[in-house]
């Protein structure tokens, strides 16, 4: 007998087979249970867990198997499910998180990560101004001074004496000379100034800047002066004066600048406080470096002289047309006062299209010009190049505004050799106007 309940011994007959004549019968067999499983952990909410070595002590952990081997519920098996931790959610979102923002739940922020921070533009834009400024502070610090070291400041006022006391407003003496300085024999044949040797005036302004807007007064070259005693600029010697008469622009052929501007200051009673000068070839390199100069010319003319040949009407001059316009006299019955209304008219231009905000910030045009004028200029050594600046937005300011553009008042009387007399009574009242900075009443020839 077997000890087991429900069972007969019949091991004996396993594997002999039965001795019975018909197949043995199916047997009942007793019904065996299963002992009762454990029953199961009730499911707690997983509890915040901090991370070993951060302050907070690790929670103890469950063993992650029921009794048939499944994982428990609740389990967090460590494993990543494509999910970014760390990024902040709404409550009871996100992976790792619980109700109420707690950790061990499951996410419901579909897995995006958190953005940058939105960008400070106010914080941006005032550092891109504040750096601008700086960029633009520099470089109008370093143009000022490349160009101010290109001026030649050639000419001594102190070595002219007797001179006027000084009025209100600034007065300059501008020049316009034949020098061919720097010109090679083919700018000689294309600008048509031939070939003589030295320089001579073949323009000459007062420019008075003031109060009461500025006034550009033409002193032609024929005008009959006379020369005083001066001081020689070379030589230092005293030469006394004699009453001797000539051409305004022999006083500049004879001893320079400085007996020029003291022969100015004699004849007329006025103050200089500049000399400017430029000669031929600067100032046709100037009018190509803005690219020309638009001029409206009424009548058309020719001078084989000068190589002027225009049309009339408006039109772009370059630098070679530009110079021969202001050199002309012989095409107008060889006047003098013409061809200075021309000058007087074409510096006006100049001045009216390149002191503009195009020229003035745009560094391709600016530096051009500068080089091309200030390489060519000869000033007095007390002229800076604010004092410069000022002489030419004082030029733009001639045709437009308050300003007033004249020739000296001649009395219509010639001398035997054709010098031009001047009127020495309007000349007084014209000179009194600009040491007073009084608007200027006279009116030119």
């Amino acid at each position: 007998m077997s000890d087991r309940p429900g069972w007969t011994d019949d091991s004996d007959r396993y594997g002999r087979g039965s001795a019975a004549p018909e197949p043995e019968g199916a047997r009942s067999m007793p019904r065996v249970q299963r002992r009762p499983a454990p029953p199961r952990a009730p499911q707690v909410p997983p509890q915040p867990q901090g991370r070993p070595g951060y302050g907070t002590p690790e929670a103890p952990r469950r063993d992650p198997y029921g009794a048939e081997g499944q994982a428990a519920p609740g389990y967090d098996s460590g494993y990543n499910t494509g999910q970014v931790y760390g990024t902040p959610q709404g409550p009871g979102q996100g992976p790792g998180h619980g109700p109420g923002g707690g950790h061990g739940g499951r996410g419901g922020d579909g897995g995006y990560v958190q953005g940058r921070p939105a960008p400070d533009w106010r914080r941006r834009i005032k550092i891109g101004a504040l750096a601008l400024v700086v960029v633009v502070l520099a470089v109008s610090v370093s143009t000022y001074f490349w160009a101010d070291s290109k001026l030649k400041r050639e000419v001594d006022l102190s070595k002219v004496i007797d001179r006027p006391a000084e009025g209100d407003g600034t007065n300059y003496l501008i020049v316009g000379s034949d020098s061919r300085e720097g010109m090679t024999a083919e700018d000689k044949k294309k600008l048509h100034t031939g070939s003589a040797e030295g320089k001579r005036t073949d323009s000459m302004m007062i420019l008075h800047n003031g109060s009461n807007g500025p006034t550009l007064v033409s002193l032609p070259r024929d005008s009959n002066v006379e020369i005083p005693s001066f001081v020689g600029s070379e030589s230092g010697k005293r030469y006394e004066g004699t009453g001797r008469t000539v051409k305004l622009n022999a006083a500049y052929a004879e001893d320079g600048p400085e007996l020029l501007v003291r022969t100015v200051e004699y004849n007329t009673g006025l103050h200089i406080d500049h000399y400017v000068e430029i000669g031929f070839g600067g100032f046709a390199n100037i009018v190509d470096a803005i690219g020309g100069v638009e001029l409206d010319i009424p009548k058309a003319f020719k001078d084989k002289n000068s190589g002027a040949d225009f049309q009339a009407g408006k039109q772009t001059l370059n630098g070679e047309q530009s110079l021969a316009f202001v050199r002309t006299r012989y095409a107008f019955a060889g006047s003098d006062l013409d061809r200075t209304k021309n000058q007087q008219k074409f510096l006006a231009a100049l001045a009216s299209q390149t002191a503009t905000p195009s020229t003035l910030i745009n560094p391709f045009t600016l530096y051009p010009v500068l080089g091309a004028g200030l390489d060519t200029l000869v000033v007095d050594k007390d002229m800076s190049l604010w004092s410069l600046a000022r002489m030419f937005f004082a030029m733009k300011g001639v045709t437009g505004g308050d300003g007033t553009s004249m020739n000296i008042p001649l009395s219509g009387q010639s001398t035997s050799g054709g010098n031009l007399v001047w009127d020495k009574a309007k000349v007084k009242q014209l000179v009194e106007q600009l040491k007073n900075d009084e608007k200027v009443t006279v009116t030119g020839s």
